[in-house]
């Protein structure tokens, strides 16, 4: 199959209902420097990726104001505005930098009014069409995060509104004042802390966003579950856990990220795996270590 065939491959889900996109998507976070700080080693490099995404189908890019910080978003513009219809691209804020690697909290309400309107303009939109808060402030109410969101929603600047980083306790919060219709956690095939915040999603039909999806730890050794697997499909072990990701849930919205085109390749190819049941569940009994 071709790689085009291949994004196809991984399945639909509409995000709030009204945005649908392939469920295997990108994730822009590794576009900027060293420590997602600063401009990219190769300029170039970059536009060609995200220009390759698309061309390869993807219609989910995700990304956020703190990804540079402000380069992802304005690479994003750079590369594909006027963009294709139907591109959902789902940014966020609610972290602030202070250096390569460093990352605050803060979710105050003025702060995130100004970071929308900062998005909208380096993306050169309208309306956002998924807005994630980043990270939840432990010095701010929830509510009062959410709710400049909310108003903002209202306002038509904000289509969806998403979470990132939370627990089912947060979810449920969270719905007090916004509708949820994306939780971003960490999730890989070796890093499952946050099992029942992904079945809740599936129970709920929030779409369920795993950054850092392709950790394989210890499963992917020479002699562990996903290397055998991946040896018998004549697959890497990384396109291997892709394929058990979206297995996993049909909710389930990967989105690797890659600065390099023969990598992005080799991700979406990894949508035209089709595993077996025993296969899922050898995989899903396995434990990193």
């Amino acid at each position: 199959m071709s790689t085009q065939t291949a994004v196809a491959a991984s399945g639909t889900f509409s995000i709030g209902g009204d945005l649908p996109v392939h469920r295997l998507g990108f994730g822009a976070m590794q576009l900027p420097g060293p420590g997602v700080w600063g401009p990219p080693r190769d300029h170039d490099a970059a536009i060609a990726v995200l220009r390759r995404a698309v061309d390869l189908g993807i219609d989910l890019i995700d990304t956020a104001d703190s990804y540079g910080p402000d380069i992802s978003e304005e690479l994003i513009h750079e590369a594909l505005h006027p963009y294709p219809e139907g591109l959902v691209i789902a940014t966020k804020a609610g972290l602030v930098r202070t250096g390569p690697g460093q990352w605050w909290p803060l979710g105050r309400p003025e702060y995130l009014r100004q970071q929308v309107e900062m998005s909208l303009r380096k993306l050169e939109v309208e309306t956002l069409d998924l807005y994630q808060l980043h990270r939840i402030d432990p010095h701010v109410p929830l509510e009062e995060s959410l709710g400049a969101l909310h108003d903002l929603q209202h306002q038509g600047k904000i289509r969806h509104i998403g979470l990132s980083e939370v627990s089912v306790d947060d979810i449920k919060a969270a719905r007090e004042t916004v509708e949820v219709v994306t939780v971003q956690n960490r999730y890989n095939i070796a890093d499952r802390e946050h099992e029942a915040v992904l079945d809740f999603c599936t129970e709920q039909g929030i779409g369920f966003i795993p950054w850092f999806p392709l950790a394989t730890g210890s499963l992917a050794t020479d002699d562990g579950p996903l290397a055998k697997i991946a040896a018998d499909r004549g697959a890497a072990p990384s396109q291997v856990a892709l394929a058990w990701l979206l297995a996993r849930s049909p909710v389930m919205l990967p989105i690797p990220g890659t600065s390099s085109v023969a990598h992005l390749d080799e991700n979406v190819a990894a949508a035209d795996i089709e595993l077996r049941d025993d296969e899922v569940q050898r995989l899903a009994d396995a434990v990193d270590g």
